[in-house]
């Protein structure tokens, strides 16, 4: 990301932004518009009580701007270089912004 490649993940693929970092230390998604897994989704599913921590909630705190859509909806950003989808829904449309970035 700090070399100015495209990162893209989709659903609980943005798990991998979790510990991710920017340059100067900060959260990489600090600012960030960002579409996951919501906690919704995750409840409905039966895996809010399994899984480490709630993917959406996280992100939240560490300053990453959600932008989410109804569950099971096709929701996909990009705010740069970073294109993140909500879940397996928005794969098509992550991959289209991902190339057009």
């Amino acid at each position: 990301f700090a070399a100015g490649k495209v990162v893209a993940a989709v659903c609980h693929g943005n798990m991998a932004l979790v510990h991710a970092k920017a340059p100067d230390g900060t959260p990489l998604v600090k600012g960030k518009k960002i579409a996951c897994f919501t906690d919704v989704e995750e409840e409905q599913v039966g895996l809010a009580t399994k899984v480490p921590f709630l993917l959406a909630s996280k992100l939240k705190s560490l300053g990453a701007e959600l932008d989410g859509s109804d569950p099971w909806s096709v929701k996909a950003v990009i705010d740069g270089k970073l294109v993140t989808g909500q879940n397996p829904q928005s794969s098509v449309s992550c991959a289209k912004l991902a190339l057009a970035a």
